[in-house]
């Protein structure tokens, strides 16, 4: 399982987002909007009624491409019932998201994680579209179309309406119908289920698409966007829609022109024209009326200004109507439609169609923005509940067309009354919300530097609260407008301060140590952590941790344009007369690329091999041979590919001829090829995507692969790139390509052979490079002025592709820092030093036959020669790895806690534990989702709280990793203890204390890692388990005592919540979700029941099952493991019943193997054995215990002595089912477990590894429950010895051993079986019998035979003594045994009767006795006088005892007289006393001890 924390570091400036999709959820009420840069924004609505305020939570991270569209999709609906959408509960909703690239995510509504992440096939085409079935929301129906130069440039138009009458002349150029499909996906798995549509539309391209439910007919409806292409449709799902929208064309082409939008509800189907609507009948496309906006204000012309509509919709609800009409006629179906222009004004009709005639009346407007007419506009509406939310996306740089400002305006539905109670004209503005509103305004950013004056900020308008100022009053028109008008200014900040692009240089270290800005004013800042680990250049210091360095900032000037990529390359050979060892690498609009110095901020050379702007550098990968691993790709728009050299400083190859820019370029290194995918664009035919594989050495084009095949070739290479990559990702060292750009390759097969293939050797990198000048050699340089010497650690230190922090960019501005809890937990470093010794070994990335490095106190050469001499000492080489180890943790809790929540905590985090708070920087919290997807919280705590309240996989996932760091650090270094233990309180108790209303944990994410391999990790889970379960118990299993606690403490946080002012909106979807839960009925066991197992054999709505990367059977394993855990130690939280509903599961999980929770299904099942599951399964034991001895005999293998056993079946698994649940399994039923391994030595081979475990198991139930085997003390004894038959020598062999301790441990902890010193006789006697019928089998340990039975039943009248007993009484018979030390006689004490007996027999009699098994009466009896302090109780009826009459043995009796012989029995067994002994202390004298005091000594 993998546990990966997200630390998000934002540049300071708002991140620029146009939006180009949209959709709502209403429960609880989120807006998300898509950008043109592939971006998810996620808003919440908060707040009161009156004063709702929307605020943005996280990005979504999971596309490259522009949104096409956003919709809503139910992923957990049964798809074998046919449910409709009213009937499913909302907050069941989660978002689906499409773009033009191909990419399909869905995300989840809680936590705003992506579930899956999934590109179509390329035969598909560009997805533009995304509507829900009616019938089944869990199916989409995905509309897609293939791209050419006309959708291109569309694509890339700023103004979507702007454009509307070029795109008419440039689409009248076809000559060839378009091509689209339209497919049916599962929003689950996100793969097709179904074609619809695949071919050429001759009506033209699909611009829209609705998909309805009539007359059980599912249509699709293409709507034509030239109106001089006539044409049938062939879009429909059904031969007989081929008509209805022929007919709609002609009659909308001849009245309105140019189709804008479609809109469908109900009875109604609504064609929007630029001046016009034209509403129709959806069951026989009838007209039956239209509105005009010809002397409407929102088409007007004016001169330069031209306004006209692009959009319309009918609002939903049930309770629309009510909430706009100011009257409403009781018989008159009355429908809501909203029409806007591109200007936001728009304008809410109330339409309504009886008998044949169409009314439609305005009901209030909506006033338009007042942003200059200059500024480009992207308007949209979208209806949540009672509000209507007008999504607006402002560029006020003209030149510069990707630099987008959103903002969002609330409008309420409800219309309002002036001062005469008449309807006032327009919908009141209740509030409205932007990016970075009120959280980066005053946060620590990068802040005016020296001698370049600007701010990295935002600007300070003065203004920052008039967002939630427009309250209770109904603005006015000019108010608005005057609002509208300074807002252009609100949040924004100048060009020259926008990020352009960032990256994160951590190539070749453990941690990153900067972040890289380039901006589009042409500056590059490089901003480094406040910490540094770094080793002292004098010989045998340790290494230290510098903070707060001097040279936290760089700036790199010279671009004139906008800084598009960025790339860091540590040298690995020299280059040509330059003395440099880490270079940055910088392409910019202005057509150039500039290296640099990173250690001098020195520019190095400026190179200009393009003629367009450069929009990527893509670095060499490793085992890339030389002279090309100095070397790197540069990508520009003028659709060339230039290979330059370092070395040379000079382009060596040059790669053109490409159709158009190559959007992806791949470099493999290991088989020298470079791989280029790109689009060939045509005005006459569809676009088709061109693969050119070019050979590196030699410059030529290889092959060009055009249409799929170009796409798995593709694919091919990125799978070759991720099998040598060291970091386990197709992007190579530190570049600012987006992480989203190219596959996500998460293949098991592809690791192992990567590690396979990795080089083997490669040492503890702990190498500093240093400054060798050797002409002929190649050699890494250091700066001699630096300050300091920089580790350059090899990332191979960690195992296979685990580094502990992966960086990444997703977009400009945003700098992501993932954190793999195994690879922090590891002891991979300390392991591999260990096991290396200080072998001289090289890192074939970092050197070159010839390179030299130092390590910390030595130098090789390259025959591995050791040129200053070994490592002083080992001690000194773990001190190294303890402070590098030490480094991480820390450099990780630094950005992974959260900071402001507890100020005393900050307090002892930073003095104890010393860590550094990032001040510096802008630092939220995220998590990953499916294949390298990201969902990112913005700056400020209120953000970061939220994704806390709604998400329990986060809420784990971050407690486990911050727990499990904290128990590590306590294992390097006691001295901060104290630190340690309060950051772990804090996040397993404190933090739901002091913010009551989080989630808690997710149980089936924690239960995952109970078997993690760190220690550290495991018991972290446990604890946060503990902890959480009482307010996490899922609500199939929850007990009415546990839902009356959780509605306790919901109302507890409600009203302090209200007392604290917060959102009466989320309250209500909280009052919601009680409702939801239905009472229990007393007497419903049957729907219960039902319940549960469904429950239990759940797996699709699993949401932190991608947050681990786990499977459906991971989901269901989970389930039975929770169900179980509760069960055993909260019984009084869950149902009754669960226990034996989940019995059985946990049985079966035992018996799969499952390596990551058979383990955990065997202790749980073993420790709630007696308190919990004997009570279900009891008649089962025996034939667990025999499927358990055959999994193991699978397991180990046929033979006990073969070293060869299943690798498939790890050991663990093995060892918790013998060592943990085979002894409480025998505990549980002895009878049973001794049946079993009786007839296993018949039914087994001689030598199998069962009869071994049947010892060991004997051994741990003597040592635990030594009373449950005294009444099956012959069977033991005899099972024993039967392992030891020399009749049977195959089997002594095996068992010889084990056979022996288990008789030496039977004869330790019982003292009634004894054995002489030579240990060639056994006594075996009675511990509990009949009075009367008691007696001791002798048995010779040579022949593994019984010799002799001895007597040892009272002697005559001894039970007439007893008041009441009878002959046949059950009572305890032998206490202690013991041979001579001759081995003449055998001495008996009976505690039952205060009885000493001896058999005084010779030598000689031993030999020369016949077997036979008449009972022998014994040579002598003594009468043992009680001893000070004896106090018989109920199960120790002695002769004296009854003669002194004490009181307590008459309760006894009386107590018990009434009750069963078996209960009689139990307590006799339970009051057993096994510490009596006896001892020889002479020829003829034996001493009586009990708990090691002695009694008496008598001769004998």
């Amino acid at each position: 399982m993998k546990c990966r924390s997200v630390a998000c570091i934002w540049s300071g400036a708002p991140p620029y987002h146009r939006i180009t999709a949209a959709a709502v959820l209403t429960r609880p009420p989120t807006l998300y909007t898509g950008g043109s840069d592939g971006s998810i924004v996620w808003w919440n609505l908060s707040g009161t009624d009156s004063d709702p305020e929307i605020k943005p939570i996280a990005m979504l991270c999971g596309h490259a491409a522009p949104l096409a569209d956003l919709g809503i999709c139910f992923p957990i609906v049964d798809n074998s019932s046919n449910v409709k959408v009213k009937s499913i509960p909302a907050d069941h909703g989660a978002l689906i998201s499409a773009c033009t690239d191909g990419v399909l995510c869905t995300w989840s509504r809680g936590s705003g994680h992506c579930w899956r992440r999934r590109k179509m096939p390329p035969w598909v085409g560009s997805p533009s579209m995304i509507r829900a079935l009616p019938t089944n929301p869990r199916y989409v129906c995905i509309a897609c179309s293939f791209m050419d130069a006309v959708h291109l440039f569309d694509q890339h138009s700023v103004d979507l309406v702007e454009g509307g009458e070029a795109s008419l002349d440039r689409e009248s150029q076809y000559r060839k119908p378009p091509k689209c499909t339209v497919v049916i996906v599962d929003s689950y798995s996100l793969t097709i289920v179904q074609t619809v549509f695949h071919g050429n539309l001759s009506i033209g391209p699909l611009k829209f698409m609705a998909v309805i439910l009539s007359l059980r007919i599912l249509q699709s409806v293409p709507i034509l966007k030239d109106p001089t292409l006539g044409g049938e449709s062939g879009a429909g799902l059904h031969k007989s829609s081929s008509h209805l929208d022929t007919t709609i064309w002609e009659d909308g082409l001849s009245e309105g022109g140019l189709v804008v939008s479609i809109a469908t509800h109900g009875q109604f189907f609504v064609l929007v024209y630029r001046t016009c609507c034209i509403f129709r009948l959806l069951a026989s496309g009838t007209a039956i009326g239209k509105i005009s906006f010809v002397d409407n204000h929102l088409c007007f012309e004016d001169g330069s200004i031209h306004l006209h509509i692009i959009g319309g919709m009918f609002l939903e609800g049930n309770d629309a109507s009510s909430m706009l009409r100011s009257e409403d006629p009781c018989d008159i179906t009355e429908e809501n439609f909203i029409v806007w222009n591109d200007r936001g004004s728009a304008i809410v009709y109330s339409v309504s169609y009886l008998d044949n005639l169409f009314n439609f009346q305005p009901l209030c407007e909506i006033p338009a923005v007042s942003h200059p007419h200059d500024a480009r506009l992207s308007i949209s509406f979208i209806q949540l509940d009672h509000y209507l939310f007008r999504i607006e996306s402002v560029c006020f740089h003209m030149e510069e067309p990707l630099l987008w400002k959103p903002l969002v305006t609330i409008w309420s539905l409800y219309q309002q009354h002036d001062d005469n109670r008449k309807l006032c004209p327009q919908c009141k503005m209740v509030g409205r919300g932007g990016l970075f509103t009120d959280s980066v305004v005053g946060v620590a950013s990068f802040h005016k530097s020296e001698g370049h004056g600007h701010d990295v900020g935002i600007e300070p308008t003065g203004r920052e609260t008039e967002l939630t100022s427009q309250k209770s009053t109904i603005p006015s028109l000019e108010k608005m407008n005057n609002i509208c008008r300074d807002d252009e200014k609100y949040s924004f900040v100048r060009k020259e301060q926008v990020v352009s692009s960032s990256m994160v240089i951590s190539e070749n270290f453990h941690t990153p140590y900067a972040v890289v800005y380039g901006f589009y004013s042409g500056e590059i800042e490089v901003a480094r952590f406040d910490t540094f680990f770094q080793l002292q250049e004098s010989h045998g210091q340790s290494p230290c941790v510098e903070v707060d360095s001097h040279a936290s900032k760089q700036y790199f000037l010279g671009h004139t344009g906008a800084v598009l990529c960025l790339a860091a390359h540590r040298m690995v050979g020299n280059s040509n007369g330059w003395n440099f060892n880490h270079v940055l690498v910088s392409g910019s609009m202005d057509c150039t690329i500039r290296v640099w110095d990173l250690d001098t901020s020195n520019l190095i050379t400026v190179m200009h091999q393009h003629v367009a702007s450069v929009r990527q550098i893509i670095l060499c990968p490793p085992r890339t041979d030389r002279p090309w691993s100095d070397c790197f790709l540069s990508v520009g728009e003028d659709f060339c590919v230039a290979l330059t050299s370092l070395e040379t400083l000079r382009v060596e190859r040059m790669f053109p001829g490409h159709p158009s820019y190559p959007a992806k370029v791949v470099w493999d290194g290991a088989r020298g090829y470079i791989a280029c995918l790109c689009r060939n664009y045509s005005g006459t035919s569809d676009a088709v995507d061109v693969l050119f594989i070019w050979d590196m050495k030699t410059g030529v084009r290889e092959r060009v692969l055009r249409g799929t095949a170009s796409h798995s070739m593709f694919d091919n290479f990125c799978k070759g790139i991720n099998m040598n990559s060291i970091s386990g990702s197709v992007l190579i060292g530190d570049t600012s390509a987006s992480s989203l750009l190219l596959p996500i390759i998460e293949d098991a097969s592809l690791l192992q052979s990567h590690f396979k293939h990795s080089v083997k050797g490669i040492t503890l990198s702990n190498t500093i490079t240093t400054n060798i000048s050797e002409p002929s050699t190649s050699q890494a340089h250091v700066n001699e002025g630096s300050s300091m010497k920089l580790i350059s650690t090899s990332s191979s230190v960690f195992q296979g592709n685990k580094h502990p922090v992966k960086c990444s960019c997703p977009f400009p501005g945003i700098a992501t820092l993932s954190f793999d809890l195994a690879s922090l937990m590891s002891n991979c470093l300390k392991h591999e030093f260990i096991g290396n010794g200080g072998d001289k070994q090289e890192n074939t990335h970092m050197r070159e036959p010839g390179t030299k490095t130092l390590k910390p106190h030595h130098m090789t050469a390259d025959d591995g020669s050791d040129l200053n001499g070994t490592l002083n000492s080992t001690i000194e080489g773990h001190d190294w790895i303890s402070s590098l180890e030490r480094y991480l943790l820390q450099f990780s809790l630094s950005f992974l806690h959260l900071w402001d929540v507890d100020s005393e905590l900050d307090k002892l985090l930073i003095t104890d534990m010393k860590l550094e708070r990032p001040q510096k920087f802008t630092v939220s919290p995220g998590f990953q989702g499916d294949r390298g997807s990201l969902t990112l919280t913005f700056p400020g705590l209120s953000a970061s709280l939220e994704l806390l309240k709604s998400s329990s996989e986060f809420c784990a996932m971050r407690s486990l990793t911050m727990v499990s760091l904290a128990q590590r650090i306590v294992s390097l270094s006691h001295s901060s203890s104290a630190g340690c233990s309060a950051l772990a309180a804090f996040y397993t108790r404190h933090f739901a204390e002091k913010i009551p209303d989080i989630k808690p944990p997710s149980l089936q994410l924690l239960v995952s890692f109970w078997q993690d391999e760190s220690e550290h990790v495991r018991m972290a889970a446990r604890s946060l388990f503990h902890c959480a379960a009482a307010r996490a118990i899922p609500p199939p299993l929850c007990s009415r005592k546990a839902i009356d606690h959780t509605k306790l403490m919901i109302s507890t946080n409600s009203k302090r919540a209200n007392e604290d002012g917060s959102s009466n909106i989320e309250n209500a979807y909280r009052d919601g979700l009680d409702s939801d839960t239905p009472p229990e009925t007393p007497g419903d066991s049957q729907v219960e029941e039902c319940k549960i197992l469904a429950w239990l054999e759940s797996f699709e709505e699993q949401d932190w099952i991608s947050c681990v990367g786990g499977t459906s059977q991971d989901a269901m394993t989970s389930h039975i493991i929770v169900a179980a855990a509760l069960a055993i130690w909260y019984p009084s939280l869950v149902k009754q019943n669960l226990a034996m509903l989940t019995v059985h599961p946990l049985m079966k999980l035992v018996m799969a193997m499952n390596e990551k929770y058979s383990s955990t299904a065997a202790e749980l099942l073993a420790e709630g054995m007696e308190s919990t599951w004997k009570e279900c399964i009891g008649s089962e034991i025996p034939r667990l215990v025999g499927d358990i001895f055959f999994q193991i005999e699978c397991v180990s293998g046929t033979s006990g002595n073969s070293a060869a056993q299943n690798p498939a079946i790890p050991v663990t698994i093995r060892e918790t089912l013998v060592g943990v649940l085979l002894p409480s399994l025998a505990m549980a039923d002895i009878p049973g477990f001794l049946s079993v391994i009786e007839s296993q030595i018949w039914s087994t081979a001689s030598d199998s590894p069962v009869h071994l475990v049947s010892l060991m198991t004997l051994i741990r139930v003597v040592r635990g429950s030594p009373r449950n085997l005294i009444q099956s003390l012959d069977k033991v004894v005899n099972f024993i010895l039967q392992t030891m038959d020399p009749g049977n020598s195959v089997m002594r062999r095996t068992c010889l051993q084990s056979s022996m301790t288990a008789l030496k441990e039977v004869v330790r902890v019982f003292p009634m079986v004894a054995q002489n010193d030579s240990s060639t006789r056994l006594a075996v006697g009675d511990a509990i019998g009949e009075i009367n019928n008691a007696s001791i089998r002798i048995y010779d340990m040579q022949s593994v035979t019984k010799i002799k039975v001895l007597d040892a039943s009272a002697p005559p009248g001894l039970p007439s003594l007893l008041s009441g007993a009878s002959e046949t009484t059950v009572t305890t018979a032998i206490s202690a045994l013991s041979f001579s030390p001759d081995g003449e006689g055998l001495v008996a004490f009976s505690e039952h009767g205060l009885m000493i007996r001896w058999w005084s027999l010779g030598s000689a009699w031993w030999e020369k006795l016949s077997r036979n098994f008449v009972p022998v009466q014994c040579t002598k009896l003594i009468f043992v006088p009680p001893w000070e302090g004896m106090s018989p109780n109920s199960s120790r009826s002695s002769v004296m005892a009854s003669i002194l009459g004490h009181d307590g043995q008459a309760n006894s009796q009386e107590n018990t007289k009434g009750s069963g012989d078996m209960d009689c029995l139990k307590v006799l067994i339970h009051n057993l006393d096994l510490s009596y002994r006896l001892e020889w202390v002479g020829e003829r004298k034996v001493l009586i001890l009990r708990h090691g005091r002695e009694l008496g000594t008598f001769q004998l």
